[in-house]
This record gives C-alpha cells, structure tokens and sequence, in this order.
C-alpha cells in the first residue's frame, strides 16, 4: 500500500480513484501530462476537478515539446506521402500550441 500524503491544505491523501482507459488514450494522457509538467496525479486530479493546468516552462518542459514538435513533424511528413490525419495527431498539435502560446504570454516579449 502506498504512503499517506497531504495536500497543499494540509488534508490526507489517502484514498485511491482509478479508472481504465485504451492504450491511444492513454498515450494521451501521458502526452498531456509531459508537455504540463506536472507529476501525473497531479495533472489527473486537477483535470478531474476542473482545475486549471499551469505549465511552468522547465527544461523538462521544453524537452517535452521539442519532442512532441519532432513527432508531429514526422506525421505530417506521412501525412504529405497521402496518409490519413490522426485524430490524436490534431489534439496533440492544439494541446501544444496552447502550452507554447500559454509559455509566449509568461515572457516580456
């Protein structure tokens, strides 16, 4: 059994939520939580409760992107080869435009 822990509120976290998901949602799940930056029961509990998700630009961060950024590249290369567009593929290209345009409006540009 896992530790107790406690929130920012000083409560107990000590009871288990779990659910179960198909392997393409839950690639974008873990999509997700890379590029925000946040551990994943973090980012799952704060989603689930309607919380917002602040991405704080870290070197994780940006490694996240860069990589995300590569693979949308390689699929819109298949995609110029005539195949089809993935729906996740869209949902991955919105989600990152969102951090990096969220990441554009924290600097003093």
């Amino acid at each position: 059994m896992s530790a107790k822990n406690m929130d920012n509120r000083n409560r107990w976290r000590n009871i288990t939520v779990g659910f179960r998901v198909s392997p393409e949602e839950n690639e974008q799940i873990n999509t997700a939580v890379r590029l925000s930056g946040l551990p994943k029961q973090e980012y799952c509990y704060r989603r689930c409760l309607g919380r917002d998700i602040i991405v704080q630009g870290n070197p994780r961060v940006y490694k996240a992107l860069k990589n995300e950024l590569a693979a949308v590249l390689t699929e819109l290369k298949r995609i110029e080869a005539g195949g089809n567009i993935r729906e996740e593929l869209l949902d991955n290209i919105e989600l990152i435009t969102e951090i990096l345009y969220g990441l554009k409006g924290d600097s003093n540009d």
